[in-house]
């Protein structure tokens, strides 16, 4: 069996004196999509900070056979890690395509950024009408676009995604996921999902785990976490 791409083990947490991750375990495989699920306050969003090197860690978090605990935010990026935080993170005052563009920073092929852009507009052809648009007219659902193709320009090989959903009406959710879906099945990304829609969620992933005030709980194969009926009425709300 190959090893995992994203390899977590004894993951633990803390907001200065205040911790807030308890020795979670967990793997994201090579082209394969894992959610963490959990009520609000669990610790799912302080799972991927830690893995992007935003807070205080201890614990094994290996990436690619690589060991990336206590590595700073800007190198883990390098290593072809993109997180798309909650609340989208848009630059409003800049353009659609002023924001792809700096999505590529770290990388030095203009004629491959070029062409990857014109990739992101085959996925979101929104975005392509918009390309001279500033970011902050975009509407809601627009700006999640923007801020999962801004990640892509990076051309990772792991994405973390924290409530891609959240505001968005229900038509546009399900654009979103069928996007996300396909970026897993044609581009082989490997995806780290947060995400309160947890029935959304379930349908996209191949594994998910269930955190608990910051402990992990349950884990097993994503259709089974989802058709466990207690699981379902304590924790997914549905």
């Amino acid at each position: 069996m190959s090893e995992p791409l994203l390899k977590v083990r004894g993951l633990e947490a803390w907001y200065g004196r205040l911790q807030a991750l308890f020795g979670l375990d967990f793997d994201v495989p090579e082209n394969g999509v894992v959610t963490l699920l959990g009520a609000n306050g669990a610790g799912k969003t302080t799972t991927l900070r830690a893995l992007s090197g935003m807070i205080q860690t201890a614990g094994d978090i290996v990436f690619a056979g690589n060991q990336i605990g206590g590595t700073v935010t800007e190198d883990i990026v390098r290593l072809g890690i993109a997180h798309v935080p909650e609340g989208r993170g848009t630059f409003t005052a800049m353009t659609v395509e002023e924001n792809l563009q700096l999505g590529a920073m770290t990388r030095r092929d203009p004629g491959a950024i070029a062409q990857d852009i014109e990739r992101t507009y085959a996925y979101f052809p929104r975005l392509a009408e918009r390309r001279r648009q500033q970011a902050g007219t975009l509407s809601g659902g627009e700006q999640q676009m923007l801020a999962i193709s801004r990640a892509l320009m990076l051309r990772p090989r792991l994405m973390l995604l924290d409530e891609p959903s959240f505001g968005l009406a229900p038509l546009i959710v399900e654009e979103l996921f069928g996007i996300l879906a396909d970026l897993k099945e044609k581009e082989g990304l490997s995806m780290l999902l947060v995400e309160q829609n947890a029935a959304m969620a379930l349908e996209i992933a191949d594994e998910a785990y269930l955190i608990e005030t910051g402990r992990m709980i349950m884990s097993g194969p994503a259709q089974q976490i989802g058709s466990d009926e207690n699981v379902r009425r304590a924790y997914l709300g549905y």
